[in-house]
Parts: structure tokens; C-alpha cells; sequence
């Protein structure tokens, strides 16, 4: 992977000190997320390069928008995109793991976001800060869906993006927490053929139960041919979109 700047509409990502570049899953989330209730104040969990959160103050008028990030190199560089960016002066990475800065924070947040690392098993590419990146081991779904109950303003929305493989066990978990989705979208690489299969999940959850809107997202048409929907979804972020 590149450790080439990502260059989007409004911003760049630099991204030579983080093991996790510029994907597809963050930009989908990003750009996905509910924004409709004019969060206030905004936490990106296990924030990288600080993707999500940028295109998040791109997005909406939060006049707070946090991140937090364990590991140190990619605390460093979100730092300095969030300084970068025409935004700075809304956003803040914080240095610590997501228990100590529960255990820290008094105040809520009316937008939790994150892009967690998810691959069960142990994984060992002889990159450490790669190796915590991807993997559940560094940030169990358990402690991240208990941190965001207590993080989560009352009304507030938490929105996710998993493999959909564990869609079903990640929402048993937020359920014991008093969490319930209200949106799901799952994502497939193309609309048919190989890559046809459903692959991720987008999930927006909320305090309250209420029926659940669920609907499927398609990348591609074609190899590098995109669909409507992935263009409208994205166009106010890639270049060429």
C-alpha cells in the first residue's frame, strides 16, 4: 500500500507513519454516517490517519470533533492532518487507549464513530504497528461497544462499519448495552459475478428501538466502473468521482 498522500476534494491524508492507509472502508463510513441531528459533538474510536473524523467535519458544523488512537505513529499523523486541514481549529486526537480515555471523559458524545480493527485471529506480518491496526485482539468489539454506551449522548447515534460475517454477534453485544440499530447497509464489491458477495456491514445504532431501515450498497458495476449509488455517495470526497 501506498504511503503516498491521499488527496480528496477538500483535504489530504498523509499516511506514510500509519500501518492502516486510506481504504474504502473508512471513506464509506465516513461518508455514510447519519448526520442528520446536527451532532454538537463528535468521537472518531481508533482513529488512524484521522480520515473519518476530516470527512466528518467536511460533512456537518460539529464545533467538537474528537479522536482517539492507541498506537503512537498514527497518533502523530492524525495530529498532523487534523492541523493540516481547514478544520483544525475542530479538531482533537487524543494519546490513550479507549478504556483509559472512558475512564477519563466526563462528557458524551452525540456522534461515536469507528472503524475498529477486526480480524479474530493472532496476526503476525512482522509489522507490530500493522499487526495491532488489523487486529479484534488490540480492540475487542465487547470493549468497544461498552465504551461507546457510556461515551454515547442519550439521543445521541453510533455508526460502524464490520465484516458482515460478524454483523450478527456485533449486534448481540451492543443489544446487552441498550444499543439498537436503526440503519444497516451491506456492502458488496460488485453488483454481480465475483466480488457479488456481501462483505461489510454499515450499522448506525441508537438508545432507542425502533424498526430497522436495511438496504445494500454495490461498488462497482465493472472493474473501476462505479455505481450510481457509490458515486453519489462519495462524490463530494474522490477527485475523480
Amino acid at each position: 500500500m501506498s504511503d503516498k498522500p491521499f488527496h480528496f476534494k477538500k483535504f489530504s491524508v498523509h499516511q506514510d507513519k500509519c500501518a492502516m492507509k486510506v481504504g474504502t472502508d473508512g471513506v464509506l463510513l465516513g461518508a455514510w454516517t447519519d448526520v442528520s441531528g446536527n451532532p454538537f459533538s463528535v468521537l472518531d474510536i481508533g482513529a488512524g490517519t484521522g480520515l473519518i473524523a476530516l470527512m466528518l467535519a467536511q460533512r456537518c458544523d460539529a464545533e467538537l470533533i474528537d479522536a482517539v488512537e492507541i498506537e503512537n505513529a498514527a497518533y502523530e499523523q492524525c495530529v498532523d492532518n487534523f492541523e493540516n486541514s481547514s478544520w483544525n481549529d475542530r479538531l482533537f486526537c487524543y494519546h490513550a487507549s479507549l478504556e483509559e480515555f472512558t475512564r477519563e471523559m466526563e462528557d458524551t458524545y452525540d456522534l461515536i464513530v469507528s472503524n475498529p480493527p477486526f480480524y479474530r485471529e493472532n496476526i503476525s506480518t512482522g509489522d507490530k504497528q500493522r499487526d495491532m491496526a488489523r487486529s479484534a485482539v488490540s480492540l475487542p468489539f465487547s470493549e468497544l461497544v461498552k465504551s461507546v454506551s457510556l461515551l454515547l449522548a442519550e439521543e445521541g447515534s453510533f455508526c460502524v462499519i464490520i465484516p458482515y460475517r460478524e454483523e450478527k454477534e456485533f449486534r448481540g453485544l451492543a443489544e446487552k448495552h441498550g444499543l439498537f440499530p436503526y440503519h444497516i447497509t451491506r456492502v458488496k464489491g460488485s453488483e454481480e459475478g465475483e466480488g457479488s458477495e456481501v462483505k461489510r456491514s454499515l450499522l448506525a445504532f441508537s438508545f432507542v428501538q425502533k424498526d430497522v431501515y436495511v438496504d445494500e450498497l454495490a461498488i462497482e458495476r465493472g472493474r473501476h466502473q462505479y455505481t450510481e449509488q457509490y458515486v453519489n455517495l462519495t462524490r463530494d470526497f474522490y477527485l475523480k468521482m
